[in-house]
């Protein structure tokens, strides 16, 4: 039924003219005339590598750069100090473009196309949120200068959104209704490849299972002790035998985020840190109940005692094929990355890590125009504004091509030259449609149409995550000497 709607909605779109070429033009020569200055601003975040919730100064960064740009600016959003919402213009339609800019733990590297941590920083840039960030300001300033030049109506909206990496902040966002009277949403993520294909992503829910127990002298009187590491350890067997009976595409993963601090003193506390993937948020909180319910039991026991706390929780990407056609047509006309000498040194260092790499020119090409109809076996809480909200994302080569996602090369590359160049392309697709969707209001129709097929007529979005207040504190203890 959806195909058949899709189908024709696409048939209405042939008849639909493009867009004027000589306004993309603008908006890609303003992105060209401020690179280097997007550039630093990138690389100024990159240096921070602030963690979830802790991106104060990165945060600070993109929202000075908008209010420079006659953006008003709302700091400290659905509780979330380093969250923002920036406006410019008023009235329909208004079009929103995401930005992040957190940090992964564990991940320090130099710009070095060697393995390289950085002393004194925990915290790295691996998922190219500082690009992310500074990309998605980029598209929504040119959006805006091509707007105020044009004398052009409506409303572009940047949502700088914190704690990606685990945090989910653009749930609370949702939540709060932030997104209500947006009609269409873009967004773009770091890559080693240049794509705007239809895919979906994994539904997550986090939480950390703490255990208490009593402690006592391991060797003089363990009998007195009742250890929470074995409440932990019990857990995670029940969890692993588990994995056997839960549907296919289910994604169980955890870390033991303390588990005592000497072999000779039982401990009282101990902490797991869980995180449950499938594509349908529906069986992700059926397994997540089998795992209190392991946690449950491994307190019995154990005689400890656990209590468990929701992280976040997140739906999986809905696809948009209308929007993601405009995208890969934008993105196709900005092309690719090109290498300078001393960049493709720099990438023919760094892919000796790699087993198998793929050609440098990945990195020069636009992949061809797919509808997936498997899912990433990723997640992100941009899964959650794309079921209120008509969503589009793509992705530029700011890596080196063969660099995974949350990698030390993908923090090596997105410190480079190499990152700033896929940014900048990423920032003109965006802003070019957002460009289409100002001037083709069949296109939002369109769009909106084929949105509302998807969700169905009795979807109501309810937050896996339930009603909990932002994890403010979730890395607590990151990265204390890297400036988070």
């Amino acid at each position: 039924m959806i195909r058949s709607a899709l189908l024709g909605l696409a048939l209405v779109l042939t008849a639909v003219p493009l867009s004027g070429q000589d306004d993309k033009d603008f908006v890609a020569r303003h992105i060209d005339e401020r690179a280097a200055r997007y550039g630093t601003l990138a690389q100024s975040i990159w240096d921070l590598a602030e963690v979830g919730y802790r991106e104060a100064e990165s945060s600070a960064l993109l929202q000075a750069e908008l209010r420079d740009a006659g953006f008003t600016v709302n700091a400290g959003v659905a509780g979330m100090p380093t969250a923002f919402v920036a406006s410019y213009g008023s009235g329909a339609p208004v079009v929103a473009v995401l930005a992040e800019f957190d940090a992964l733990p564990g991940l320090s590297q130099a710009r070095l196309p060697t393995r390289s941590p950085l002393a004194g920083r925990e915290a790295g840039h691996a998922c190219g949120h500082h690009l992310f960030g500074a990309g998605s300001v980029a598209a929504a300033v040119a959006t805006a200068a091509w707007m105020q030049e044009h004398g052009v109506g409506g409303t572009v909206r940047v949502y700088g959104t914190p704690a990606e990496e685990g945090g989910a902040g653009k749930v609370y966002m949702v939540r709060e209704g932030l997104f209500d009277d947006v009609d269409v949403t873009l967004h773009w993520h770091p890559s080693d490849a240049n794509s705007a294909s239809v895919y979906s992503t994994l539904a997550n829910k986090s939480a950390k299972f703490r255990f208490h127990g009593r402690s006592a002298h391991a060797a003089a009187a363990p009998e007195r002790g009742r250890s929470a590491l074995d409440g932990v350890e019990a857990m995670n067997h029940m969890v692993n035998l588990l994995r056997e009976h839960v549907p296919e595409q289910s994604r169980i993963h955890y870390v033991i985020t303390s588990g005592g601090a000497a072999p000779n003193v039982v401990p009282d506390f101990a902490e797991v840190f869980y995180y449950v993937r499938h594509p349908d948020p529906v069986v992700v909180d059926e397994i997540f109940t089998r795992l209190t319910q392991a946690a449950e039991g491994a307190a019995l026991g154990t005689q400890t005692r656990v209590e468990h706390e929701v992280i976040h929780g997140i739906y999986a990407l809905l696809p948009n094929e209308v929007l993601a056609r405009a995208a890969h047509a934008n993105l196709s006309r900005v092309g690719g990355v090109a290498y300078s000498d001393d960049e493709r040194r720099f990438a023919e260092t760094l892919q000796q890590s790699f087993e198998a790499p793929p050609p440098l020119s990945a990195a020069t090409e636009v992949e061809p125009f797919e509808v997936e109809t498997g899912t990433a076996p990723v997640s992100t809480d941009v899964g959650d504004v794309s079921w209120v909200t008509p969503t589009v994302g793509l992705s530029t080569a700011t890596w080196v091509p063969g660099s995974a996602a949350h990698s030390w090369q993908a923090v090596a590359s997105g410190g480079t030259e190499i990152g700033n160049k896929g940014m900048i392309a990423a920032a003109k697709a965006l802003a070019m449609t957002a460009i289409d969707l100002f001037e083709d209001s069949a296109l939002v129709r369109a769009a909106t149409d084929e949105y509302r097929a998807r969700v169905g007529p009795d979807f109501e979005y309810v937050p896996l995550l339930g009603d909990r207040a932002p994890p403010l504190d979730y890395r607590s203890g990151s990265d204390e000497a890297g400036g988070s």
